[in-house]
């Protein structure tokens, strides 16, 4: 079993930034994947962000590509998500999740443990 704390969430106008960071224990943080997920009010939770044990690979929604940065420090048990070019529509609550597996991959089914979340705001 792994715990994650999420930080950096907060309220940003559209077309700013924000970073988001996980802070991971438990397991050995260097063995898993490590998600980012969102879920916007009266919708359902949609992946964003993924990244393999080493960081060599990641995978990311066709929605955020180009906009989003998945990384990771596994000397730090830590994952970050920087938000660059955020719009009103991706005000949501984003997880991150640690992966059953080494490989990153979308499917929220491969990731056995959940962070609580942090609220992302962008006003319309």
């Amino acid at each position: 079993q792994v715990q994650l704390v999420e930080s950096g969430g907060g309220l940003v106008q559209a077309g700013g930034s924000l970073r988001l960071s996980c802070a991971a224990s438990g397991r050995t943080f260097g063995n898993y994947a490590m998600g980012w997920f969102r879920q916007a009010p009266g919708k359902e939770r949609e992946f964003v962000a993924a990244i393999s044990w080493s960081g060599s690979n990641t995978y990311y929604a066709d929605s955020v590509k180009g906009r989003f940065t998945v990384s990771r420090d596994n000397a730090k048990n830590t994952v970050a998500l920087l938000l660059n070019g955020l719009k009103p529509e991706e005000t949501a609550v984003y997880y991150c999740a640690a992966g059953a597996t080494g490989t990153a991959r979308p499917e929220s089914s491969l990731y056995a443990s959940w962070g609580q979340g942090t609220q992302v705001t962008v006003p319309s």
